[in-house]
């Protein structure tokens, strides 16, 4: 860090693919922006009119040269969109070792919480050869996280929750950056990723930031969310019998079918609606009883909430349509 550069650092496992589509794409525009201005240049000069009185030749039309000049270019541009079009998916899909990381933007700052509960300001401390993944959102306006040295950049929004990845393969500190304009401030929201040796990562989360760990707490997310769980007295509809609300055992992940009678996947987005405006989307079977949680809960308490929801196991637990055919028993 610190060392000014036109090219950043490569530090990610698909850095180097997303360079060599942009040299691609570079050099692609810099030999056909060349090959039109020499030729208008060329032709400026073969065809000056030398006299009042000159009329030109007349060129008929040549159609193996119009083909060429049609297939080609069409040619490249689909090279191109097929190239990012992998790289864009590659690049949106983490794989399942992944270790997820939720970020919270805010005017000025970005709030990290590990999986293992260790909280950070405007730091992201993590292992080398590790694939991460991060789950975003912002508390009050449009943020985006951007990590030059890992080429990746995603929209924080407030209201949902967008997913990056990456895998860092170079040890070292690397800028955070926010993307978007937020503000007047804007400039100030920075902050550094530091990619340490899994030995060092370890010592470090024992450790850690003492200061930050202090004010907020070590414990994983799901822990927490268990808590409020009880304290949002969530457990009286969904997790006694079924009849009042839905049971959210084993539902993360799966499809849910709705009143409406489409079916929804239960992910973070799905979870955190119907949580902050119940009625939006109603499980069939259920009446829409429960109240909004509009302006009672955080973002970083959703994502507490959220996790825990994920946790719960499926063992043991029944689907909705087997206790509704035990109710309507």
């Amino acid at each position: 860090m610190g060392k000014f550069s036109f090219w950043p650092e490569s530090a990610s496992s698909f850095a180097w693919e997303v360079d060599a589509l942009y040299i691609f794409i570079g050099l692609v525009c810099l030999v056909f922006g060349l090959g039109v201005f020499l030729t208008v240049v060329g032709f400026a000069i073969k065809y000056k009119r030398k006299s009042d009185d000159e009329i030109p030749e007349q060129i008929e039309g040549n159609l193996p040269l119009e083909i060429f000049w049609s297939v080609v270019p069409l040619g490249i541009v689909l090279a191109m969109f097929a190239w990012g079009a992998v790289l864009f998916f590659k690049m949106s899909t983490p794989p399942a070792e992944a270790l997820n990381f939720s970020v919270v933007g805010k005017q000025w700052m970005w709030k990290v919480q590990h999986p293992e509960g260790k909280r950070e300001i405007n730091e992201l401390h993590i292992p080398i050869g590790q694939p991460i993944k991060l789950t975003i959102t912002a508390e009050d306006v449009l943020h985006s996280f951007y990590i030059p040295a890992f080429r990746t950049k995603i929209d924080a929004v407030p209201g949902r929750y967008t997913t990056s990845w990456f895998e860092p393969t170079k040890a070292g500190e690397y800028h955070i950056f926010c993307a978007e304009y937020c503000g007047l401030d804007h400039s100030r929201m920075i902050g550094k990723v530091v990619v340490m040796e899994p030995t060092q990562y370890t010592q470090w989360l024992k450790n850690g930031n003492v200061a930050v760990a202090s004010v907020a707490g070590n414990e994983p997310p799901e822990a927490v969310g268990a808590r409020l769980f009880e304290e949002q007295r969530c457990v009286t509809c969904h997790q006694t019998n079924g009849t009042l609300g839905p049971m959210l055992a084993g539902v993360f992940g799966h499809e849910v079918k709705l009143q409406s009678g489409e079916t929804i996947m239960a992910d973070e987005t799905y979870v955190r609606e119907s949580i902050m405006n119940p009625t939006a989307k109603i499980v069939a079977g259920f009446q829409p009883l429960m109240p909004t949680y509009q302006g009672q809960l955080s973002e970083d308490q959703l994502i507490q909430l959220i996790a825990y929801i994920k946790s719960l196991s499926q063992t043991g637990i029944q689907t909705q349509a087997e206790h509704r055919a035990e109710n309507e028993g």
